[in-house]
């Protein structure tokens, strides 16, 4: 076969690639129609983003009101139906209001990992040669730190408040990230449609760009979604050790650690922001299983 043949049956199979991605995903949508685990998660993860978008309209109390002569009612009293708070705060308000931090610093510091990890680990992984391996030595370094240490390490170092914590959760979820991205983009890059591009005299960039990004970034997006529930919790964690979000602010990580003192006089009010972190939490991983399930063809 001579060069130009096997350069147009190359490109026939790059356009038959690119045709056949619009039916994968809408088999994607139908697998996830058939899983009710990851609807319901999904529809619960829903109501939730509707209820802290509209709070202002859904919460009966203003969140910042409090009064000594109310604090710490059971849940169920009239008018708190979950109750009230050590300072007298209605508990649904705050908990309406704190799930807007708590979303903000759960899905923030990820989707900016997702951004730089994308683009570090696409290049790490299409470049390779000495690229690669200074990219993924710099990121191995700090995998010698547990996440948990790291976020502290560094939300400490930088003081506390809820910028320096978004900057510190993104750079403990960067190097994961990274490491996904270049394992992915590397078994893409020497396949037959990127080849066809090279043959046809397209640029890196256009190669990335057009047939790359297109193949990598579905698990790199599946993956991130799966770290949302973990740097929710360790968002929760800094706030609830002052790193984080400050009084008198709502945020479930802070609303425990404030709360953790009436543990022994109500302890159901209490445990009620560890009740949010921990079905959102949930639902989060669940849905990101989901997705996962519903993109692996041969699941």
């Amino acid at each position: 076969m001579s060069t130009s043949a096997a350069t147009a049956e190359l490109a026939i199979q790059a356009k038959t690639a690119v045709a056949r991605s619009e039916g994968y995903w809408a088999g994607v949508w139908k697998r996830l129609k058939r899983d009710p685990v990851t609807i319901f998660c999904a529809s619960v993860l829903f109501i939730m983003l509707m209820m802290i978008l509209f709070a202002p309209l859904i919460a009966p109390h203003d969140p910042f009101q409090g009064s000594m002569m109310r604090r710490l009612r059971p849940i169920g009293t009239e008018g708190y139906i979950l109750g009230t708070d050590e300072l007298g705060r209605d508990m649904l308000t705050r908990l309406i209001y704190g799930g807007r931090l708590s979303w903000f610093m759960g899905i923030v510091p990820v989707a900016l990992a997702f951004v730089i990890g994308t683009f570090l680990g696409v290049i790490a992984g299409f470049t390779g040669g000495k690229l690669n391996m200074l990219i993924m030595r710099v990121t191995d370094v700090f995998y010698a730190f547990p996440s948990v240490l790291l976020a502290v390490a560094i939300s400490g170092a930088l003081g506390a408040g809820i910028l320096n914590a978004i900057l510190a959760l993104t750079l403990v979820f960067v190097p994961p990230i990274i490491r996904v991205a270049e394992s992915v983009t590397t078994g893409v890059r020497n396949l037959d449609f990127v080849d066809a591009a090279r043959a046809s005299g397209a640029s890196a960039f256009t190669i990335v760009r057009v047939h790359v990004l297109g193949n990598v970034l579905g698990p790199i997006f599946v993956y991130s979604t799966s770290l949302i529930s973990v740097c929710m919790i360790l968002a929760s964690g800094l706030s609830f050790l002052g790193l984080g979000t400050r009084p008198p602010e709502a945020e479930w990580g802070l609303m425990l650690n404030t709360l953790r003192t009436a543990i022994y006089v109500q302890p159901w009010v209490a445990v009620l922001p560890g009740v949010c972190i921990f079905v959102t939490s949930i639902c989060f991983n669940l849905v990101s299983d989901g997705l996962r399930q519903a993109m692996d063809v041969k699941g």
